[in-house]
């Protein structure tokens, strides 16, 4: 088997025995049922009513959804909540699809707000501003704001979720008669899935919320595909029913290009429920066992730093065996990302130790370290990287100058192991590739 691996502007071969190939496991092709203006129309055509799409699948007998410009018919404060730059959320062409309704119905500029959910980052910037609006820009800059999570004299103090966390959001969401909630849905590795409900709950919550909220992700039940019983999407999920207004919805699931593949629109969960079926055809994988090697590839753009990189660290130890070896590459051409979760990491004598520091003194950002500690600690974790290797070998990887090499080493490991014939799974776009556990 010889496999072409990109890095930078190069590529490594990588090269092993037929017999030892377990599969080569990339997201799958999807059909779209056509251009991406075209997809974003018709989605505004067939709206999903209330629990005519649920976690279990279609319902014959839900409700039918309400159509966009009798939604908005009557409104006086509009709100629609749109995606920050980090994430991959078509916002332009959502905007093309949303404006020419809101003028049929008769809304008025001035009633019109657009709120940009940054979680817990940092406002965007002029020329963010102009990557979100995209044509929109110079029409709708002055009706557009940022959440920032750290004004608390912007928050609404709404009580506590099951989990005890502690429910403030932007008190935006209370000034409004009509809300309108956009995003993009794919596998998340400890949401379960982003879109829908993740527009509130960390896009325009307080800090102390976020915070709170991301500490459930210490959570075993917190992981990629997972939404029943998963203490981050139950936060999210008891958020729902504090929020008055009505809302509707309009999801988008991308391909592994990050072009359109589908949306959905209507009712805030029949159209997240129906997002997360096409999501899951597209990036999960199906792996006929656990590997003894993983190779997983995070790919341009998010080859970055590791902080964004950990996503294909994570969904490869999803199908490796206890004991086995996990190989990251990926250039982490800006270097670490984010320093806390690797200063937690640099401060403990093994992953153990660091998984102890991270329940005794959660801060936001950890779970990050905690997920990758968590891989440490039942596996090798080697990394072809830009990195120096004592930076890596602080967050206990091990560097490797090529996957040629590191993946030689992890064969005779095994092999010493007492494994006659190592089983290897590529993923050689590791960051968007999910094998689904359930399906081992």
């Amino acid at each position: 088997m010889k496999i072409k691996i990109p890095y930078l502007k190069k590529t490594f071969p990588l090269e092993f025995p037929d017999e030892n190939l377990l599969a080569l496991a990339e997201p799958n092709e999807f059909k779209s049922s056509g251009a991406p203006e075209q997809i974003l129309e018709n989605a505004l055509k067939a709206p999903y009513g209330p629990d005519s799409f649920t976690k279990s699948g279609p319902n014959p007998g839900g409700q039918k959804g309400q159509g966009l410009e009798d939604f908005i018919r009557g409104g006086k404060r509009v709100l629609v909540i749109i995606n920050d730059a980090t994430r991959p959320t078509p916002t332009e062409a959502i905007l093309r699809g949303l404006l020419p309704v809101f003028e049929k119905a008769g809304l008025k500029a001035e009633n019109l707000t657009l709120l940009v959910a940054t979680g817990a980052h940092r406002g965007p910037t002029d020329g963010e501003y102009r990557q979100i609006l995209g044509a929109f820009h110079d029409q709708l800059r002055s009706r557009c704001f940022h959440h920032d999570s750290r004004k608390d004299e912007d928050m609404v103090d709404l009580g506590s979720t099951r989990n005890g966390t502690p429910i403030l959001l932007n008190k935006r969401l209370f000034e409004a008669d009509r809300i309108i909630a956009t995003g993009s849905v794919e596998p998340h590795y400890f949401a379960g899935f982003t879109g829908g409900r993740k527009a509130f709950l960390p896009g325009i919550a307080a800090y102390k919320t976020i915070q709170a909220n991301h500490k459930q992700a210490l959570s075993d039940a917190a992981c990629s595909l997972a939404l029943e019983g998963n203490p981050v999407h139950e936060d999210m999920m008891d958020a729902l029913p504090l929020i008055k207004a009505p809302i509707f919805s309009f999801m988008t699931v991308l391909d592994k290009e990050q072009q359109v593949a589908a949306a959905t629109t209507g009712d805030l969960m029949a159209s997240f429920y129906a997002a997360v079926e096409i999501a899951r055809k597209i990036f999960c994988v199906v792996v006929p066992a656990k590997a003894d090697i993983v190779v997983s590839v995070a790919k341009f753009p998010m080859d970055i730093d590791l902080y964004q990189s950990q996503k294909a660290i994570d969904n490869g130890a999803a199908a490796l065996k206890d004991g086995g070896t996990l190989i990251l590459v990926s250039s982490c051409r800006d270097g670490i990302g984010d320093e806390a979760y690797a200063n937690l990491l640099a401060s403990a004598s093994n992953p153990a130790d660091a998984l102890e520091k991270i329940r005794a003194g959660y801060k936001l950002g950890y779970h990050k370290a905690a997920k990758m500690a968590a891989v440490s600690a039942r596996a090798t974790v080697k990394a072809v990287t830009e990195l120096p290797p004592e930076r890596l070998k602080s967050m206990f990887i091990e560097s490797a100058p090529s996957p040629q090499a590191a993946l030689d080493e992890a064969l005779a490991k095994a092999r010493a192991g007492g494994v006659k014939s190592p089983k290897i799974l590529v993923l050689p776009d590791g960051c968007v590739t999910v094998p689904d556990p359930g399906l081992l």
